[in-house]
């Protein structure tokens, strides 16, 4: 009896200090680790078989335990540094939840305390899993933590199998981690024989798929005996309820004949393909069976329907009807029910709000209670002071997204309006390039005084036009005006050739005066910098031609008046000289066809 009081008070006292807002979470950490051990070392001293499972059902009931489970769902920032502390803290809570009878309270254990535990558990494993090698030893403490757990709550095998961070430990590549996790299912289906039965079908698949996955995607020696050691002993303890399941996994004999063989352990390689073997025989079995099974039933509802339409004098009408009220009744039954459902969620809702609400007040009560009364009003005016801090944070964040979003939608209408000018510009110029092509003349053929014809060809060529001129004689056109046409045509053809000549002076010139600026070029870019430079070299860059020079200078003062023109006068890319005045205007008017213009002394024209 001294002992059970003397329990009660190191639970109350620990409930005390850990109420206590000044210490941080690694301290709460030291503090239950500490008071857990003592309390379960004091139950394990006593002779009475239930004291083990008294002290841990009163750990439950005073709330410890789920300030554990909070201390260990804390962000890995507020960990650092408290590793170790957090393992032991993860170890002792789940020995502590198993032999657990929470009494009248048991519907909340099961359903919402175990899974809040198993949460905490897997995000701590995942945390440690993610250091790496340094904390290697805490991982396979806190996954022992889990596998003693599931041994006693074999319930919680499926929000395992299906948690997020039970999913990224099982995405790690690193062989210690997933032979962990092997190990960890080997030696908690080793440990109750009753663990795999109690299952339903798709959490043995899920434990297949994790089996079979670390088969096909490791290559560690270990983790392979481990993954074979685990299926055998599924199979070992389903029976032949595992074969039916097995066959989800098509090709798997062939993987382990590939992969595995040859790897030390021949043996159970051997067992467990002779085991997917025979289970496809079975199904093979089974398929017959069932095409057997499915053809008497195609003849037996062939039979039935055909006795049933002999029977013509039933009244249909009325098993319609009677089916058509049920359904409604049925339906109108499942809403009421639903109805009811849904109000009493939202009356427990707000019943839970209020009492939280009201725990809370009693709290902060308390706490002014315990607080002398020269504090209170400091303790007020910080409450106070922390409130505006959070309204102020929320509101320079509204104020600041505003900001932010009228700043993109003015970009977003600036960039719009660019691009629109460039879609205008490149359309303006795509329309002139095509009015000058449209004006140039086409190129003429001039096959006549070419390279190549001699004087012999020529005086053939003019024979054989005269024989056929004399033989097809035109009877609209005499002789004296083919031969004034002809006459014609040679003078367009020599002033052609002219044109032709001269054009290619022009080339000549442009070559040489491409040659000169090539030259100039190089100069510039072999030229010593201005500290270095001599009057012989700045003498080297002048132009000897005056006029060269006053053309430049026009050319430059041409382009810097063109550059200070509106964006419209430049659509056309017109020459920089031929850019002001009113002859340029009524030339641009005149090559753009009616578009519009506006001049310097004139109105807008369409």
């Amino acid at each position: 009896m001294e002992l059970v009081e003397e329990q009660e008070a190191l639970i109350s006292e620990l409930k005390r200090k850990l109420e206590d807002e000044d210490l941080n979470p690694h301290q709460k950490m030291v503090l239950l680790n500490a008071g857990l051990n003592e309390l379960l070392d004091s139950a394990d001293i006593q002779t009475d078989g239930g004291a083990l499972t008294r002290v841990k059902s009163r750990l439950y009931d005073s709330g410890i335990l789920r300030q554990c489970v909070l201390l260990l769902s804390l962000h890995p920032s507020r960990l650092r540094g408290s590793w170790s502390a957090a393992t032991t803290l993860a170890h002792l809570t789940s020995s502590c939840c198993v032999g657990l009878e929470p009494g009248g309270r048991s519907s909340a254990f099961f359903s919402l305390f175990l899974p809040s535990v198993m949460d905490a558990l897997l995000l701590l494993a995942s945390q440690l899993m993610s250091r790496g090698g340094e904390c290697v030893s805490l991982f396979r403490m806190v996954m022992d933590a889990v596998g003693l757990l599931l041994t006693a709550h074999t319930q919680l095998t499926t929000q395992v199998l299906n948690s997020v961070h039970y999913e990224r430990i099982q995405m790690c590549e690193d062989a210690t981690v997933s032979l962990r996790c092997i190990q960890m299912w080997t030696q908690t289906c080793a440990a109750s024989r009753t663990f795999l039965s109690s299952l339903s079908d798709d959490s043995v698949l899920l434990l297949l798929n994790e089996a079979i996955g670390q088969l096909a995607f490791s290559s560690d020696s270990a983790v392979g005996v481990a993954s074979v050691r685990l299926m055998l002993i599924m199979a070992s303890q389903l029976g032949l309820r595992l074969r039916p399941l097995l066959l989800s996994f098509r090709g798997l004999d062939h993987l382990l004949d590939k992969d595995w063989r040859g790897r030390g352990f021949d043996q159970d390689v051997d067992q467990l393909i002779s085991l997917v073997q025979s289970g496809e025989e079975t199904s093979r079995a089974e398929v017959r069976g069932e095409r057997v099974r499915a053809a008497c039933v195609i003849q037996a509802a062939w039979r039935s329907y055909r006795t049933r339409r002999r029977v013509k004098s039933l009244n249909r009408a009325v098993s319609v009807l009677q089916r058509r009220y049920r359904t409604r009744r049925r339906q109108e039954q499942q809403r009421r029910e639903a109805q009811q459902w849904e109000e009493e969620l939202q009356y427990q809702v707000c019943v839970r709000r209020q009492q939280a609400r009201r725990q809370f007040h009693q709290k902060q009560r308390r706490q002014l209670q315990l607080l002398p009364p020269e504090q209170a009003q400091a303790y007020l005016q910080e409450c106070e002071r922390r409130a505006a801090l959070v309204i102020q944070s929320f509101w320079r964040g509204f104020r600041e997204r505003r900001r932010y979003n009228t700043l993109q939608h003015t970009l977003r209408e600036s960039h719009t309006q660019q691009q629109a000018a460039r879609t205008l510009q490149r359309a303006v110029r795509h329309f002139l390039e095509k009015r000058r092509s449209a004006k140039a003349p086409p190129p003429s053929a001039l096959w006549i005084g070419q390279e190549g014809l001699t004087d012999s060809r020529r005086v053939e060529l003019k024979q054989q036009v005269e024989e056929y001129i004399a033989l097809h004689r035109s009877l609209r056109v005499s002789p004296e005006e083919c031969a004034s046409l002809h006459e014609e045509v040679q003078q367009l053809l020599q002033a052609e050739l002219q044109g032709g000549a001269q054009q290619r002076r022009e080339e000549q010139r442009v070559e040489a005066l491409l040659a000169h600026m090539h030259t100039q070029l190089e100069r510039l870019r072999d030229a010593p910098p201005l500290s270095a430079a001599t009057v012989t070299d700045a003498e080297l860059f002048l132009s000897p031609s005056g006029s060269v020079a006053s053309r430049a200078r026009d050319a430059h003062n041409a382009m810097l008046q063109a550059s200070r023109l509106p964006w419209w006068r430049m659509l056309g890319e017109l020459d920089a000289g031929a850019t002001s005045g009113p002859a340029h205007l009524q030339e641009l008017e005149t090559e753009l066809g009616g578009l519009y213009i506006r001049g310097a002394a004139e109105g807008p024209k369409l």
